[in-house]
């Protein structure tokens, strides 16, 4: 099992196309669909270096399941611009044609009004938040946990614990989140693409909103869009979990993500779909 900085590399194969290699450490069922994005951004970067441009936003919609193992990336530069870069960078198993596909935009500093219009929520601090690695109460049935949340330590800061049924309610759930080997960038902020990373966990807001009862149920991404605010600079990051729309076995959800001290980092937003696991 590697970090995140010896994992989400890749190697240049020429013309355009890049290879790579993915363990099941980043496994959530299957690997994490924004490490997928993130591998296919990195390969991008790697397309432009040299550019300046930093990644504003990018737009990841999944086709078909990238599994772990060897990993195949097509660049493509729709247009190299003084003040803004755009590109496409399609990622998948090797012999396996669909995979996941990123359509992303890097930029340069440009001017224009300044302000933050949202406020983070209220919340206790990490450490006095319940970790998931934490023992479980006595009573609750045990369960192993994905192999991604060995690589990435969550702190439940809003909603209720899983085991907990309740009636439906809201859908608001925060959690910390930071690496257990965080990859800095030389100025110490933490890399964008991490950021990313941390953004895509999103479906235990539709958990908390429907009151974690009835089947067993997990809902992979159909897409999954981020918006590179403000570097990370401090050690956790706040995911504020939000879904506005479920129905027809879709649902549409959204994340702010906040520094320790209230700056606004990222926003992401997602639409998934349901499937049900088999009753035991």
């Amino acid at each position: 099992m590697g970090s995140f900085a010896e994992d989400v590399t890749v190697h240049s194969a020429g013309g355009g196309r890049y290879r790579s290699e993915l363990d099941h450490s980043w496994d959530l069922v299957a690997p994490q669909g924004g490490v997928v994005a993130s591998l296919a951004l990195r390969a991008a970067e790697a397309e432009i270096e040299g550019s300046g441009h930093l990644l504003r936003t990018c737009t990841t919609v999944f086709a078909g399941q990238v599994s772990a193992g060897a990993l195949e990336i097509d660049v493509t530069v729709l247009r190299r611009g003084r003040t803004a870069t755009q590109v496409v960078s399609t990622i998948h198993n090797e012999a396996v044609p669909a995979g996941a596909t990123v359509l992303a935009v890097f930029g340069s500093s440009r001017r224009g009004p300044t302000f933050v219009d949202v406020t983070p929520p209220q919340v206790p601090s990490p450490l006095a938040c319940r970790s998931y690695r934490d023992p479980l109460p006595a009573g609750v049935e045990p369960f192993e946990p994905f192999p991604f949340w060995n690589q990435v330590e969550g702190r439940a800061a809003l909603g209720r614990p899983p085991w907990e049924e309740h009636e439906s309610g809201r859908s608001d759930v925060g959690t910390w989140l930071r690496f257990d080997d965080p990859p800095r960038l030389a100025d110490g902020s933490l890399d964008p693409l991490g950021v990313i990373t941390l953004a895509d966990r999103m479906p235990g807001c539709i958990d908390e909103r429907i009151g974690h009862q009835g089947p067993r149920w997990f809902a992979p991404s159909a897409d999954l869009t981020v918006h590179l605010l403000e570097p990370l600079r401090t050690e956790w990051i706040l995911a504020h979990d939000r879904a506005r729309w479920a129905d027809d076995g879709w649902a549409s959800a959204e994340s702010t993500l906040w520094d320790e001290t209230g700056t606004l980092v990222a926003y992401a937003t997602q639409m998934m779909l349901f499937t049900y696991l088999p009753a035991e």
